[in-house]
């Protein structure tokens, strides 16, 4: 009898737990669905999306009348041209941080690039070309080219450049870029114009002879090419609107969020270099920074036996600090909104 009344008791125990369980459950279920509905009818939520979209908005954007590249007119009649130019219009003006570090680079590397582009005759847009070649970095791509213009080795060569492991003039700035303004004007004198040029400088000579013979056309904006060098010239051609004129585009930077060129010397050495490390700290630097403003220096000694004279780069003393530079250069720190 005793076990008959434990297990009645122990029956209804659960039946309890089990009620309690349910209304649990009941009551938690009742609150998300009220949850739900305030939230769809909550003043404050309402207010947030009226905020979100007044103050988050993404614009079209108008081309402008006339755009030319290297004093040569982009036909903006034709509705292919200008719907390739807005394509690559839209893509770097909202790939804002990719485009924020082109403005703060080209203020470092664009003096010396424009300056060797003047002396040697080369139109001054094709600056934009390392920005849509390397982003105005030392890269090495799947094909082997190098440096900020995306040299080959046969090509670099060719124009009278040093590429073995010890030494790889591909990433020197100012030798490579003498070498690209001559590939240009060559390529220019046997396609006609600049614009051919530049599409010679992604496709290469020989692809874009192919093209021109197989098509019959001899204009870069009537030809059909692959995707890659169908988009080149537009991209470049969209960074310089927008380097030319970012507050048009939404960009606004300080001087002081620029980088500054900084200042250096030259320092010639026409002997071996047994270590590096070791040379840099006789002139006060480290390997690092040695190897930040001299990248063509491929290995950690310099072997020459022939005394061929190199000139390398050192940083006036106490150019690494920024509060320096700052000084030295005076930026303006100040931000005005147009």
């Amino acid at each position: 009898m005793m076990n008959n009344n434990l297990e009645k008791n122990h029956k209804k125990n659960w039946y309890k737990v089990g009620i309690t369980v349910a209304s649990i459950a009941l009551l938690i279920f009742t609150l998300v669905i009220f949850s739900y509905f305030k939230t769809l009818n909550d003043p404050d939520d309402k207010a947030y999306k009226e905020i979100f979209q007044r103050r988050y908005s993404v614009f079209a954007i108008d081309l402008p009348e006339n755009v030319s590249f290297a004093n040569e007119k982009v036909p903006l009649d034709y509705f292919d041209v200008r719907e390739s130019l807005d394509r690559e219009l839209l893509v770097n003006t909202y790939w804002q941080s990719q485009t924020l570090l082109f403005l703060k680079r080209a203020k470092r590397y664009f003096p010396e690039i424009e300056q060797i582009l003047k002396e040697n005759g080369v139109p001054d847009d094709f600056k934009y070309l390392v920005l849509a070649e390397s982003d105005l970095r030392n890269q090495v791509s799947p094909s082997g080219a190098v440096g900020i213009w995306q040299l080959l080795e046969g090509t670099a060569k060719d124009y009278g450049l040093e590429v073995n492991d010890i030494v790889d003039e591909r990433y020197h700035l100012e030798k490579s870029t003498i070498a690209a303004c001559n590939f240009i004007k060559d390529s220019k004198e046997l396609f006609g114009s600049w614009t051919m040029a530049a599409a010679s400088y992604n496709m290469g000579r020989k692809g874009l002879a192919r093209q021109v013979n197989r098509q019959g056309q001899s204009s870069y904006y009537d030809l059909l090419f692959n995707d890659e060098t169908a988009r080149y010239v537009y991209r470049v051609i969209a960074i310089k609107l927008i380097l030319e004129n970012p507050e048009s585009y939404g960009f606004h930077v300080r001087e002081k969020d620029l980088y500054h060129p900084i200042p250096t010397f030259d320092l010639k050495v026409d002997t071996s270099i047994l270590n590096f490390a070791d040379f840099a700290e006789k002139i006060e630097i480290n390997y690092k920074i040695l190897k930040y403003f001299n990248p063509w220096l491929r290995d950690t000694f310099l072997d020459n036996k022939a005394n061929k004279e190199y000139l390398i780069k050192i940083p006036e003393k106490g150019f690494r600090s920024y509060t320096k530079i700052v000084d030295q250069i005076k930026i303006d720190t100040t931000f005005i909104e147009n």
